[in-house]
């Protein structure tokens, strides 16, 4: 069939991955980082390094690849999805379940489609320690044998299952579901008169005739949101007794909120990064941009780049190491950063260009541009400087020397 892994067929899913679409606050953060991966740029290069050691802007020697088979499969996967879903829906998988699988069909030797498949429908078959394939479990029950040259697996390391991935989900199951069961009581709370529950004590005994009567009759005056305050009437000496805690009692509020944070905690999301801006300013929605950039999207994105370039770009064949995938730099721009770094590169050029050194050769070390002038003057006569002192001269030196430029 054109889709022979089940994908798209619209069954349930299992606990952890069902927990996105149950609890608000998971589905943001879920969300979130699936379309901050998805949105970010991916490029082929060819790889062309001959192992010396060198300085300045030409160190890296990479050409973009701008046609290949590979480059095609990753913007488009499947006959089903863009290169965009493939990465949220992979990520959601990775955040949910711990873990994700590209199952890559290659009917001509070579990949022609890749599909995100269910964790929860992948079998890892092992003798005890080593992995010698996968079963796929089909929605009719049946299984799918697979080659693990055919499954390309991206996981967050489980410590008691080196086969396995583990999830931030696995650790809030008790959070999660205290959270679904405080949204549960609300609405039930609303359902049953929007007041708390309580009994209605009858002297004697009733038959079960009375019972179902007087238990129709209360339902009816008085169950849900529309009924609440409504009066009741008690007959035979009934006495309604209220419920032992109130909602203030309960204060479900707090435990929410509290789940909330014990959510964000373990994905390690900023409030800023949901939109909750009660304590933002500027500056710390900056930060908090910045950090999450480099510490949740970036370690993100290097391990599907580590899955691109071990595993699949090697089924197109070719020299193994020459291509590889390489994503753009997610964190935003930092302007008051580059501007420090700038202002202390020029100090140092201007610094060791006033000692002797070559001006050229000093500028290409610090990645500095070269700045044209005219007439006879040389650049120590137009950018005179005071004299450094030995000390600072020597640690500039230092700096020199042990300059390296990396991309």
């Amino acid at each position: 069939t054109n889709n022979p892994f089940g994908f798209g067929s619209g069954l349930g899913l299992s606990s952890e991955l069902d927990a996105m679409g149950t609890v608000g606050t998971l589905f943001s953060i879920i969300r979130l980082n699936g379309q901050s991966v998805a949105a970010v740029d991916w490029h082929l290069y060819r790889v062309s390094r001959d192992g010396r050691r060198t300085y300045g802007p030409d160190e890296d020697q990479r050409r973009e690849v701008t046609s290949h088979p590979a480059l095609n499969l990753l913007a488009e996967p499947n006959e089903l999805m863009t290169g965009a879903e493939l990465m949220e829906r992979t990520t959601q998988f990775i955040d949910l379940a711990g873990e994700a699988f590209w199952v890559v069909d290659s009917p001509l030797g070579f990949p022609s489609a890749i599909w995100p498949v269910r964790p929860d429908r992948m079998f890892e078959v092992t003798n005890g320690w080593e992995l010698t394939g996968w079963e796929y479990k089909n929605p009719d029950g049946t299984r799918v044998p697979l080659k693990p040259s055919e499954v390309i697996q991206i996981k967050l390391p489980n410590p008691t299952n080196m086969f396995r991935g583990i999830s931030p989900v696995h650790a809030l199951t008790i959070d999660l579901e205290s959270t679904q069961a405080a949204a549960v009581y609300n609405r039930s709370f609303f359902r049953n008169s929007a007041r708390p529950g309580g009994i209605i004590e009858v002297p004697g005994q009733m038959t079960d005739d009375e019972f179902d009567r007087i238990t129709m009759q209360w339902r009816e005056q008085h169950q849900g949101s529309r009924a609440a305050h409504r009066v009741g009437i008690l007959e035979n000496s009934m006495k309604w007794v209220d419920a032992s805690y109130s909602m203030k009692d309960m204060d479900f509020r707090s435990l929410r909120d509290l789940s909330r944070e014990l959510i964000r905690e373990a994905y390690g999301i900023h409030t800023h990064m949901l939109g909750l801006s009660e304590s933002v300013n500027r500056a710390n929605a900056e930060a908090a941009s910045v950090d999450y950039a480099r510490y949740q999207l970036t370690p993100r994105l290097e391990r599907i780049r580590q899955a691109l370039n071990v595993r699949l770009l090697p089924m197109f064949g070719g020299d193994r190491g020459a291509l590889e995938f390489c994503y753009e730099n997610p964190e935003p721009e930092d302007r008051d950063s580059e501007n420090a770094e700038r202002d202390s590169k020029v100090k140092a050029a201007v610094a060791l260009i006033g000692a002797g050194f070559d001006p050229e050769e000093t500028l290409m070390a610090f990645g500095l541009p070269a700045i044209p002038h005219t007439g006879d003057q040389t650049p120590q006569q137009m950018a005179p400087v005071s004299p450094v002192p030995a000390d600072q001269l020597q640690a500039l030196l230092a700096g020199f020397n042990s300059l390296e430029v990396t991309r």
